[in-house]
């Protein structure tokens, strides 16, 4: 998190993210009061699934009530399939001079969701949120099937939302949910997640090859297809996504820039647990002690973060200080009475903000550079309960971006 003092001084020149002017910044903490903590901007420049012919396209559709936009019992219209409904209610919102901000999800909504609408909320006088659990995104052995399906405690949890968001403090609301069924986003083939499924597919290469690309060759493929979908169905003029997921977001923002896609994309802090946990749809998947022990990726990327805070520019200092974090930690769990908790390390990046490729000598303080990890957590080797006797791995996910700055006297060379 960049404190208010140092925006002023803080630049970033050719690089992905750029750091706000701190009048915007004070305007939109005015507008989010207490929950300005947890929504601070990092704008962007403007800028096997089966594949057999037993296509059921709503399998996995999330269980929702089927009613029309007009006849929603909610405080926000709702739209499924009627893409043509939802174009005409667009251009309404286009022709009174309002703007719309998209905050694309899967469902499963928390409070990392709620924060990004929020934050879209500050900037638009309109909020879309698409629920859609897109099939391409996930590998053929993963959690399709599993994901969480929440729709009611979703729609409880945007109507309570909406009804702080009223315009009298400067806010805009929620005015539409947009949860269509996988044959309106997928018209003519069914969704392939096989790397050489057919299908139309929006690719952004190399930088979907990396990092999360490399352990999971499709999943960045199925982002950006959906993701362009979804701004061609909707025609946000900002979308929000979280810092989390990092390299979703500079790959998001490479993609509106190669095709010129009129959207402003915006990325907002991480809305973190009180012991530093990034918030996820799949935390719900830990059980009770693996959610303890859950944190240590956080600990880890902080320990880089403390390298570089304390002038240590060596990529190699960093990636030491997270791996000996990790290691030290691990001895610590069977005195915590966790030792039946095990996980696996994927991965630790230090990476450039614009490619996100590997810096292989020393940051450059002027331009900053992003820390990022993941991690599995592994079914307990000693289950005690039901729960833990049917665990699955479950992947964490977590960045932390290192602030550029303009004066580097204090830092060693």
């Amino acid at each position: 998190m960049v404190a208010p003092s140092l925006l002023a001084k803080l630049t970033v020149k050719s690089a992905v993210l750029l750091i706000p002017s701190p009048s915007p910044l004070q305007t939109l903490r005015s507008r989010l009061g207490a929950h300005a903590r947890t929504c601070q901007f990092f704008p962007f420049q403007r800028v096997s699934i089966s594949t057999s012919t037993s296509y059921r396209p709503d399998k996995h559709r999330a269980a929702t009530p089927s009613n029309s936009p007009d006849t929603s019992p909610y405080p926000f219209r709702i739209f499924h399939d009627d893409i043509s409904s939802l174009r005409k209610y667009r251009g309404e919102i286009n022709h009174n001079g309002r703007t719309v901000g998209l905050v694309p999800t899967m469902g499963a909504l928390h409070e990392g969701h709620l924060a990004l609408i929020r934050a879209a909320a500050a900037e638009n006088s309109d909020v879309f949120v698409s629920i859609f659990v897109n099939p391409t995104q996930f590998g053929p052995t993963e959690d399709l099937a599993t994901y969480p399906r929440t729709w009611d405690d979703d729609m409880e949890k945007l109507s309570a939302l909406n009804n702080k968001l009223t315009f009298p403090n400067g806010l805009g609301r929620i005015s539409a949910v947009f949860a269509p069924g996988v044959r309106t986003m997928y018209p003519t083939l069914p969704p392939s997640s096989d790397v050489d499924g057919a299908g139309s597919f929006v690719t952004i290469t190399p930088l979907a090859n990396r990092l999360e690309g490399a352990s999971r060759p499709t999943f960045f493929r199925g982002v950006a297809t959906v993701c362009t979908k979804l701004f061609n169905i909707i025609q946000p003029e900002r979308v929000y996504f979280g810092q989390k997921d990092v390299q979703q977001s500079v790959l998001i923002n490479r993609m509106v820039q190669d095709f010129h896609i009129p959207t402003e994309v915006r990325v907002v802090a991480t809305t973190r647990e009180e012991d530093g946990l990034a918030m996820s749809s799949r935390d719900v998947y830990l059980g009770q002690r693996r959610r303890q022990v859950a944190p240590i990726l956080h600990g880890a990327l902080r320990a880089a973060e403390t390298e570089y805070d304390e002038g240590r520019l060596s990529r190699t200092e960093m990636f030491g200080a997270a791996i000996h974090f990790l290691e030290t930690e691990r001895l610590k769990l069977a005195d915590r009475g966790l030792g039946g908790v095990e996980f696996e390390l994927d991965y630790i990046s230090v990476a450039d903000m614009e490619e996100m490729n590997e810096i292989k000598d020393e940051v450059d303080p002027r331009r900053g550079a992003i820390i990022s990890g993941a991690l599995k957590m592994l079914p307990v080797k000693d289950p005690q309960t039901e729960e833990e006797r049917a665990q699955k791995p479950v992947r964490l996910i977590d960045s932390i971006i290192l602030t550029p700055v303009i004066s580097v006297n204090n830092f060693q060379h």
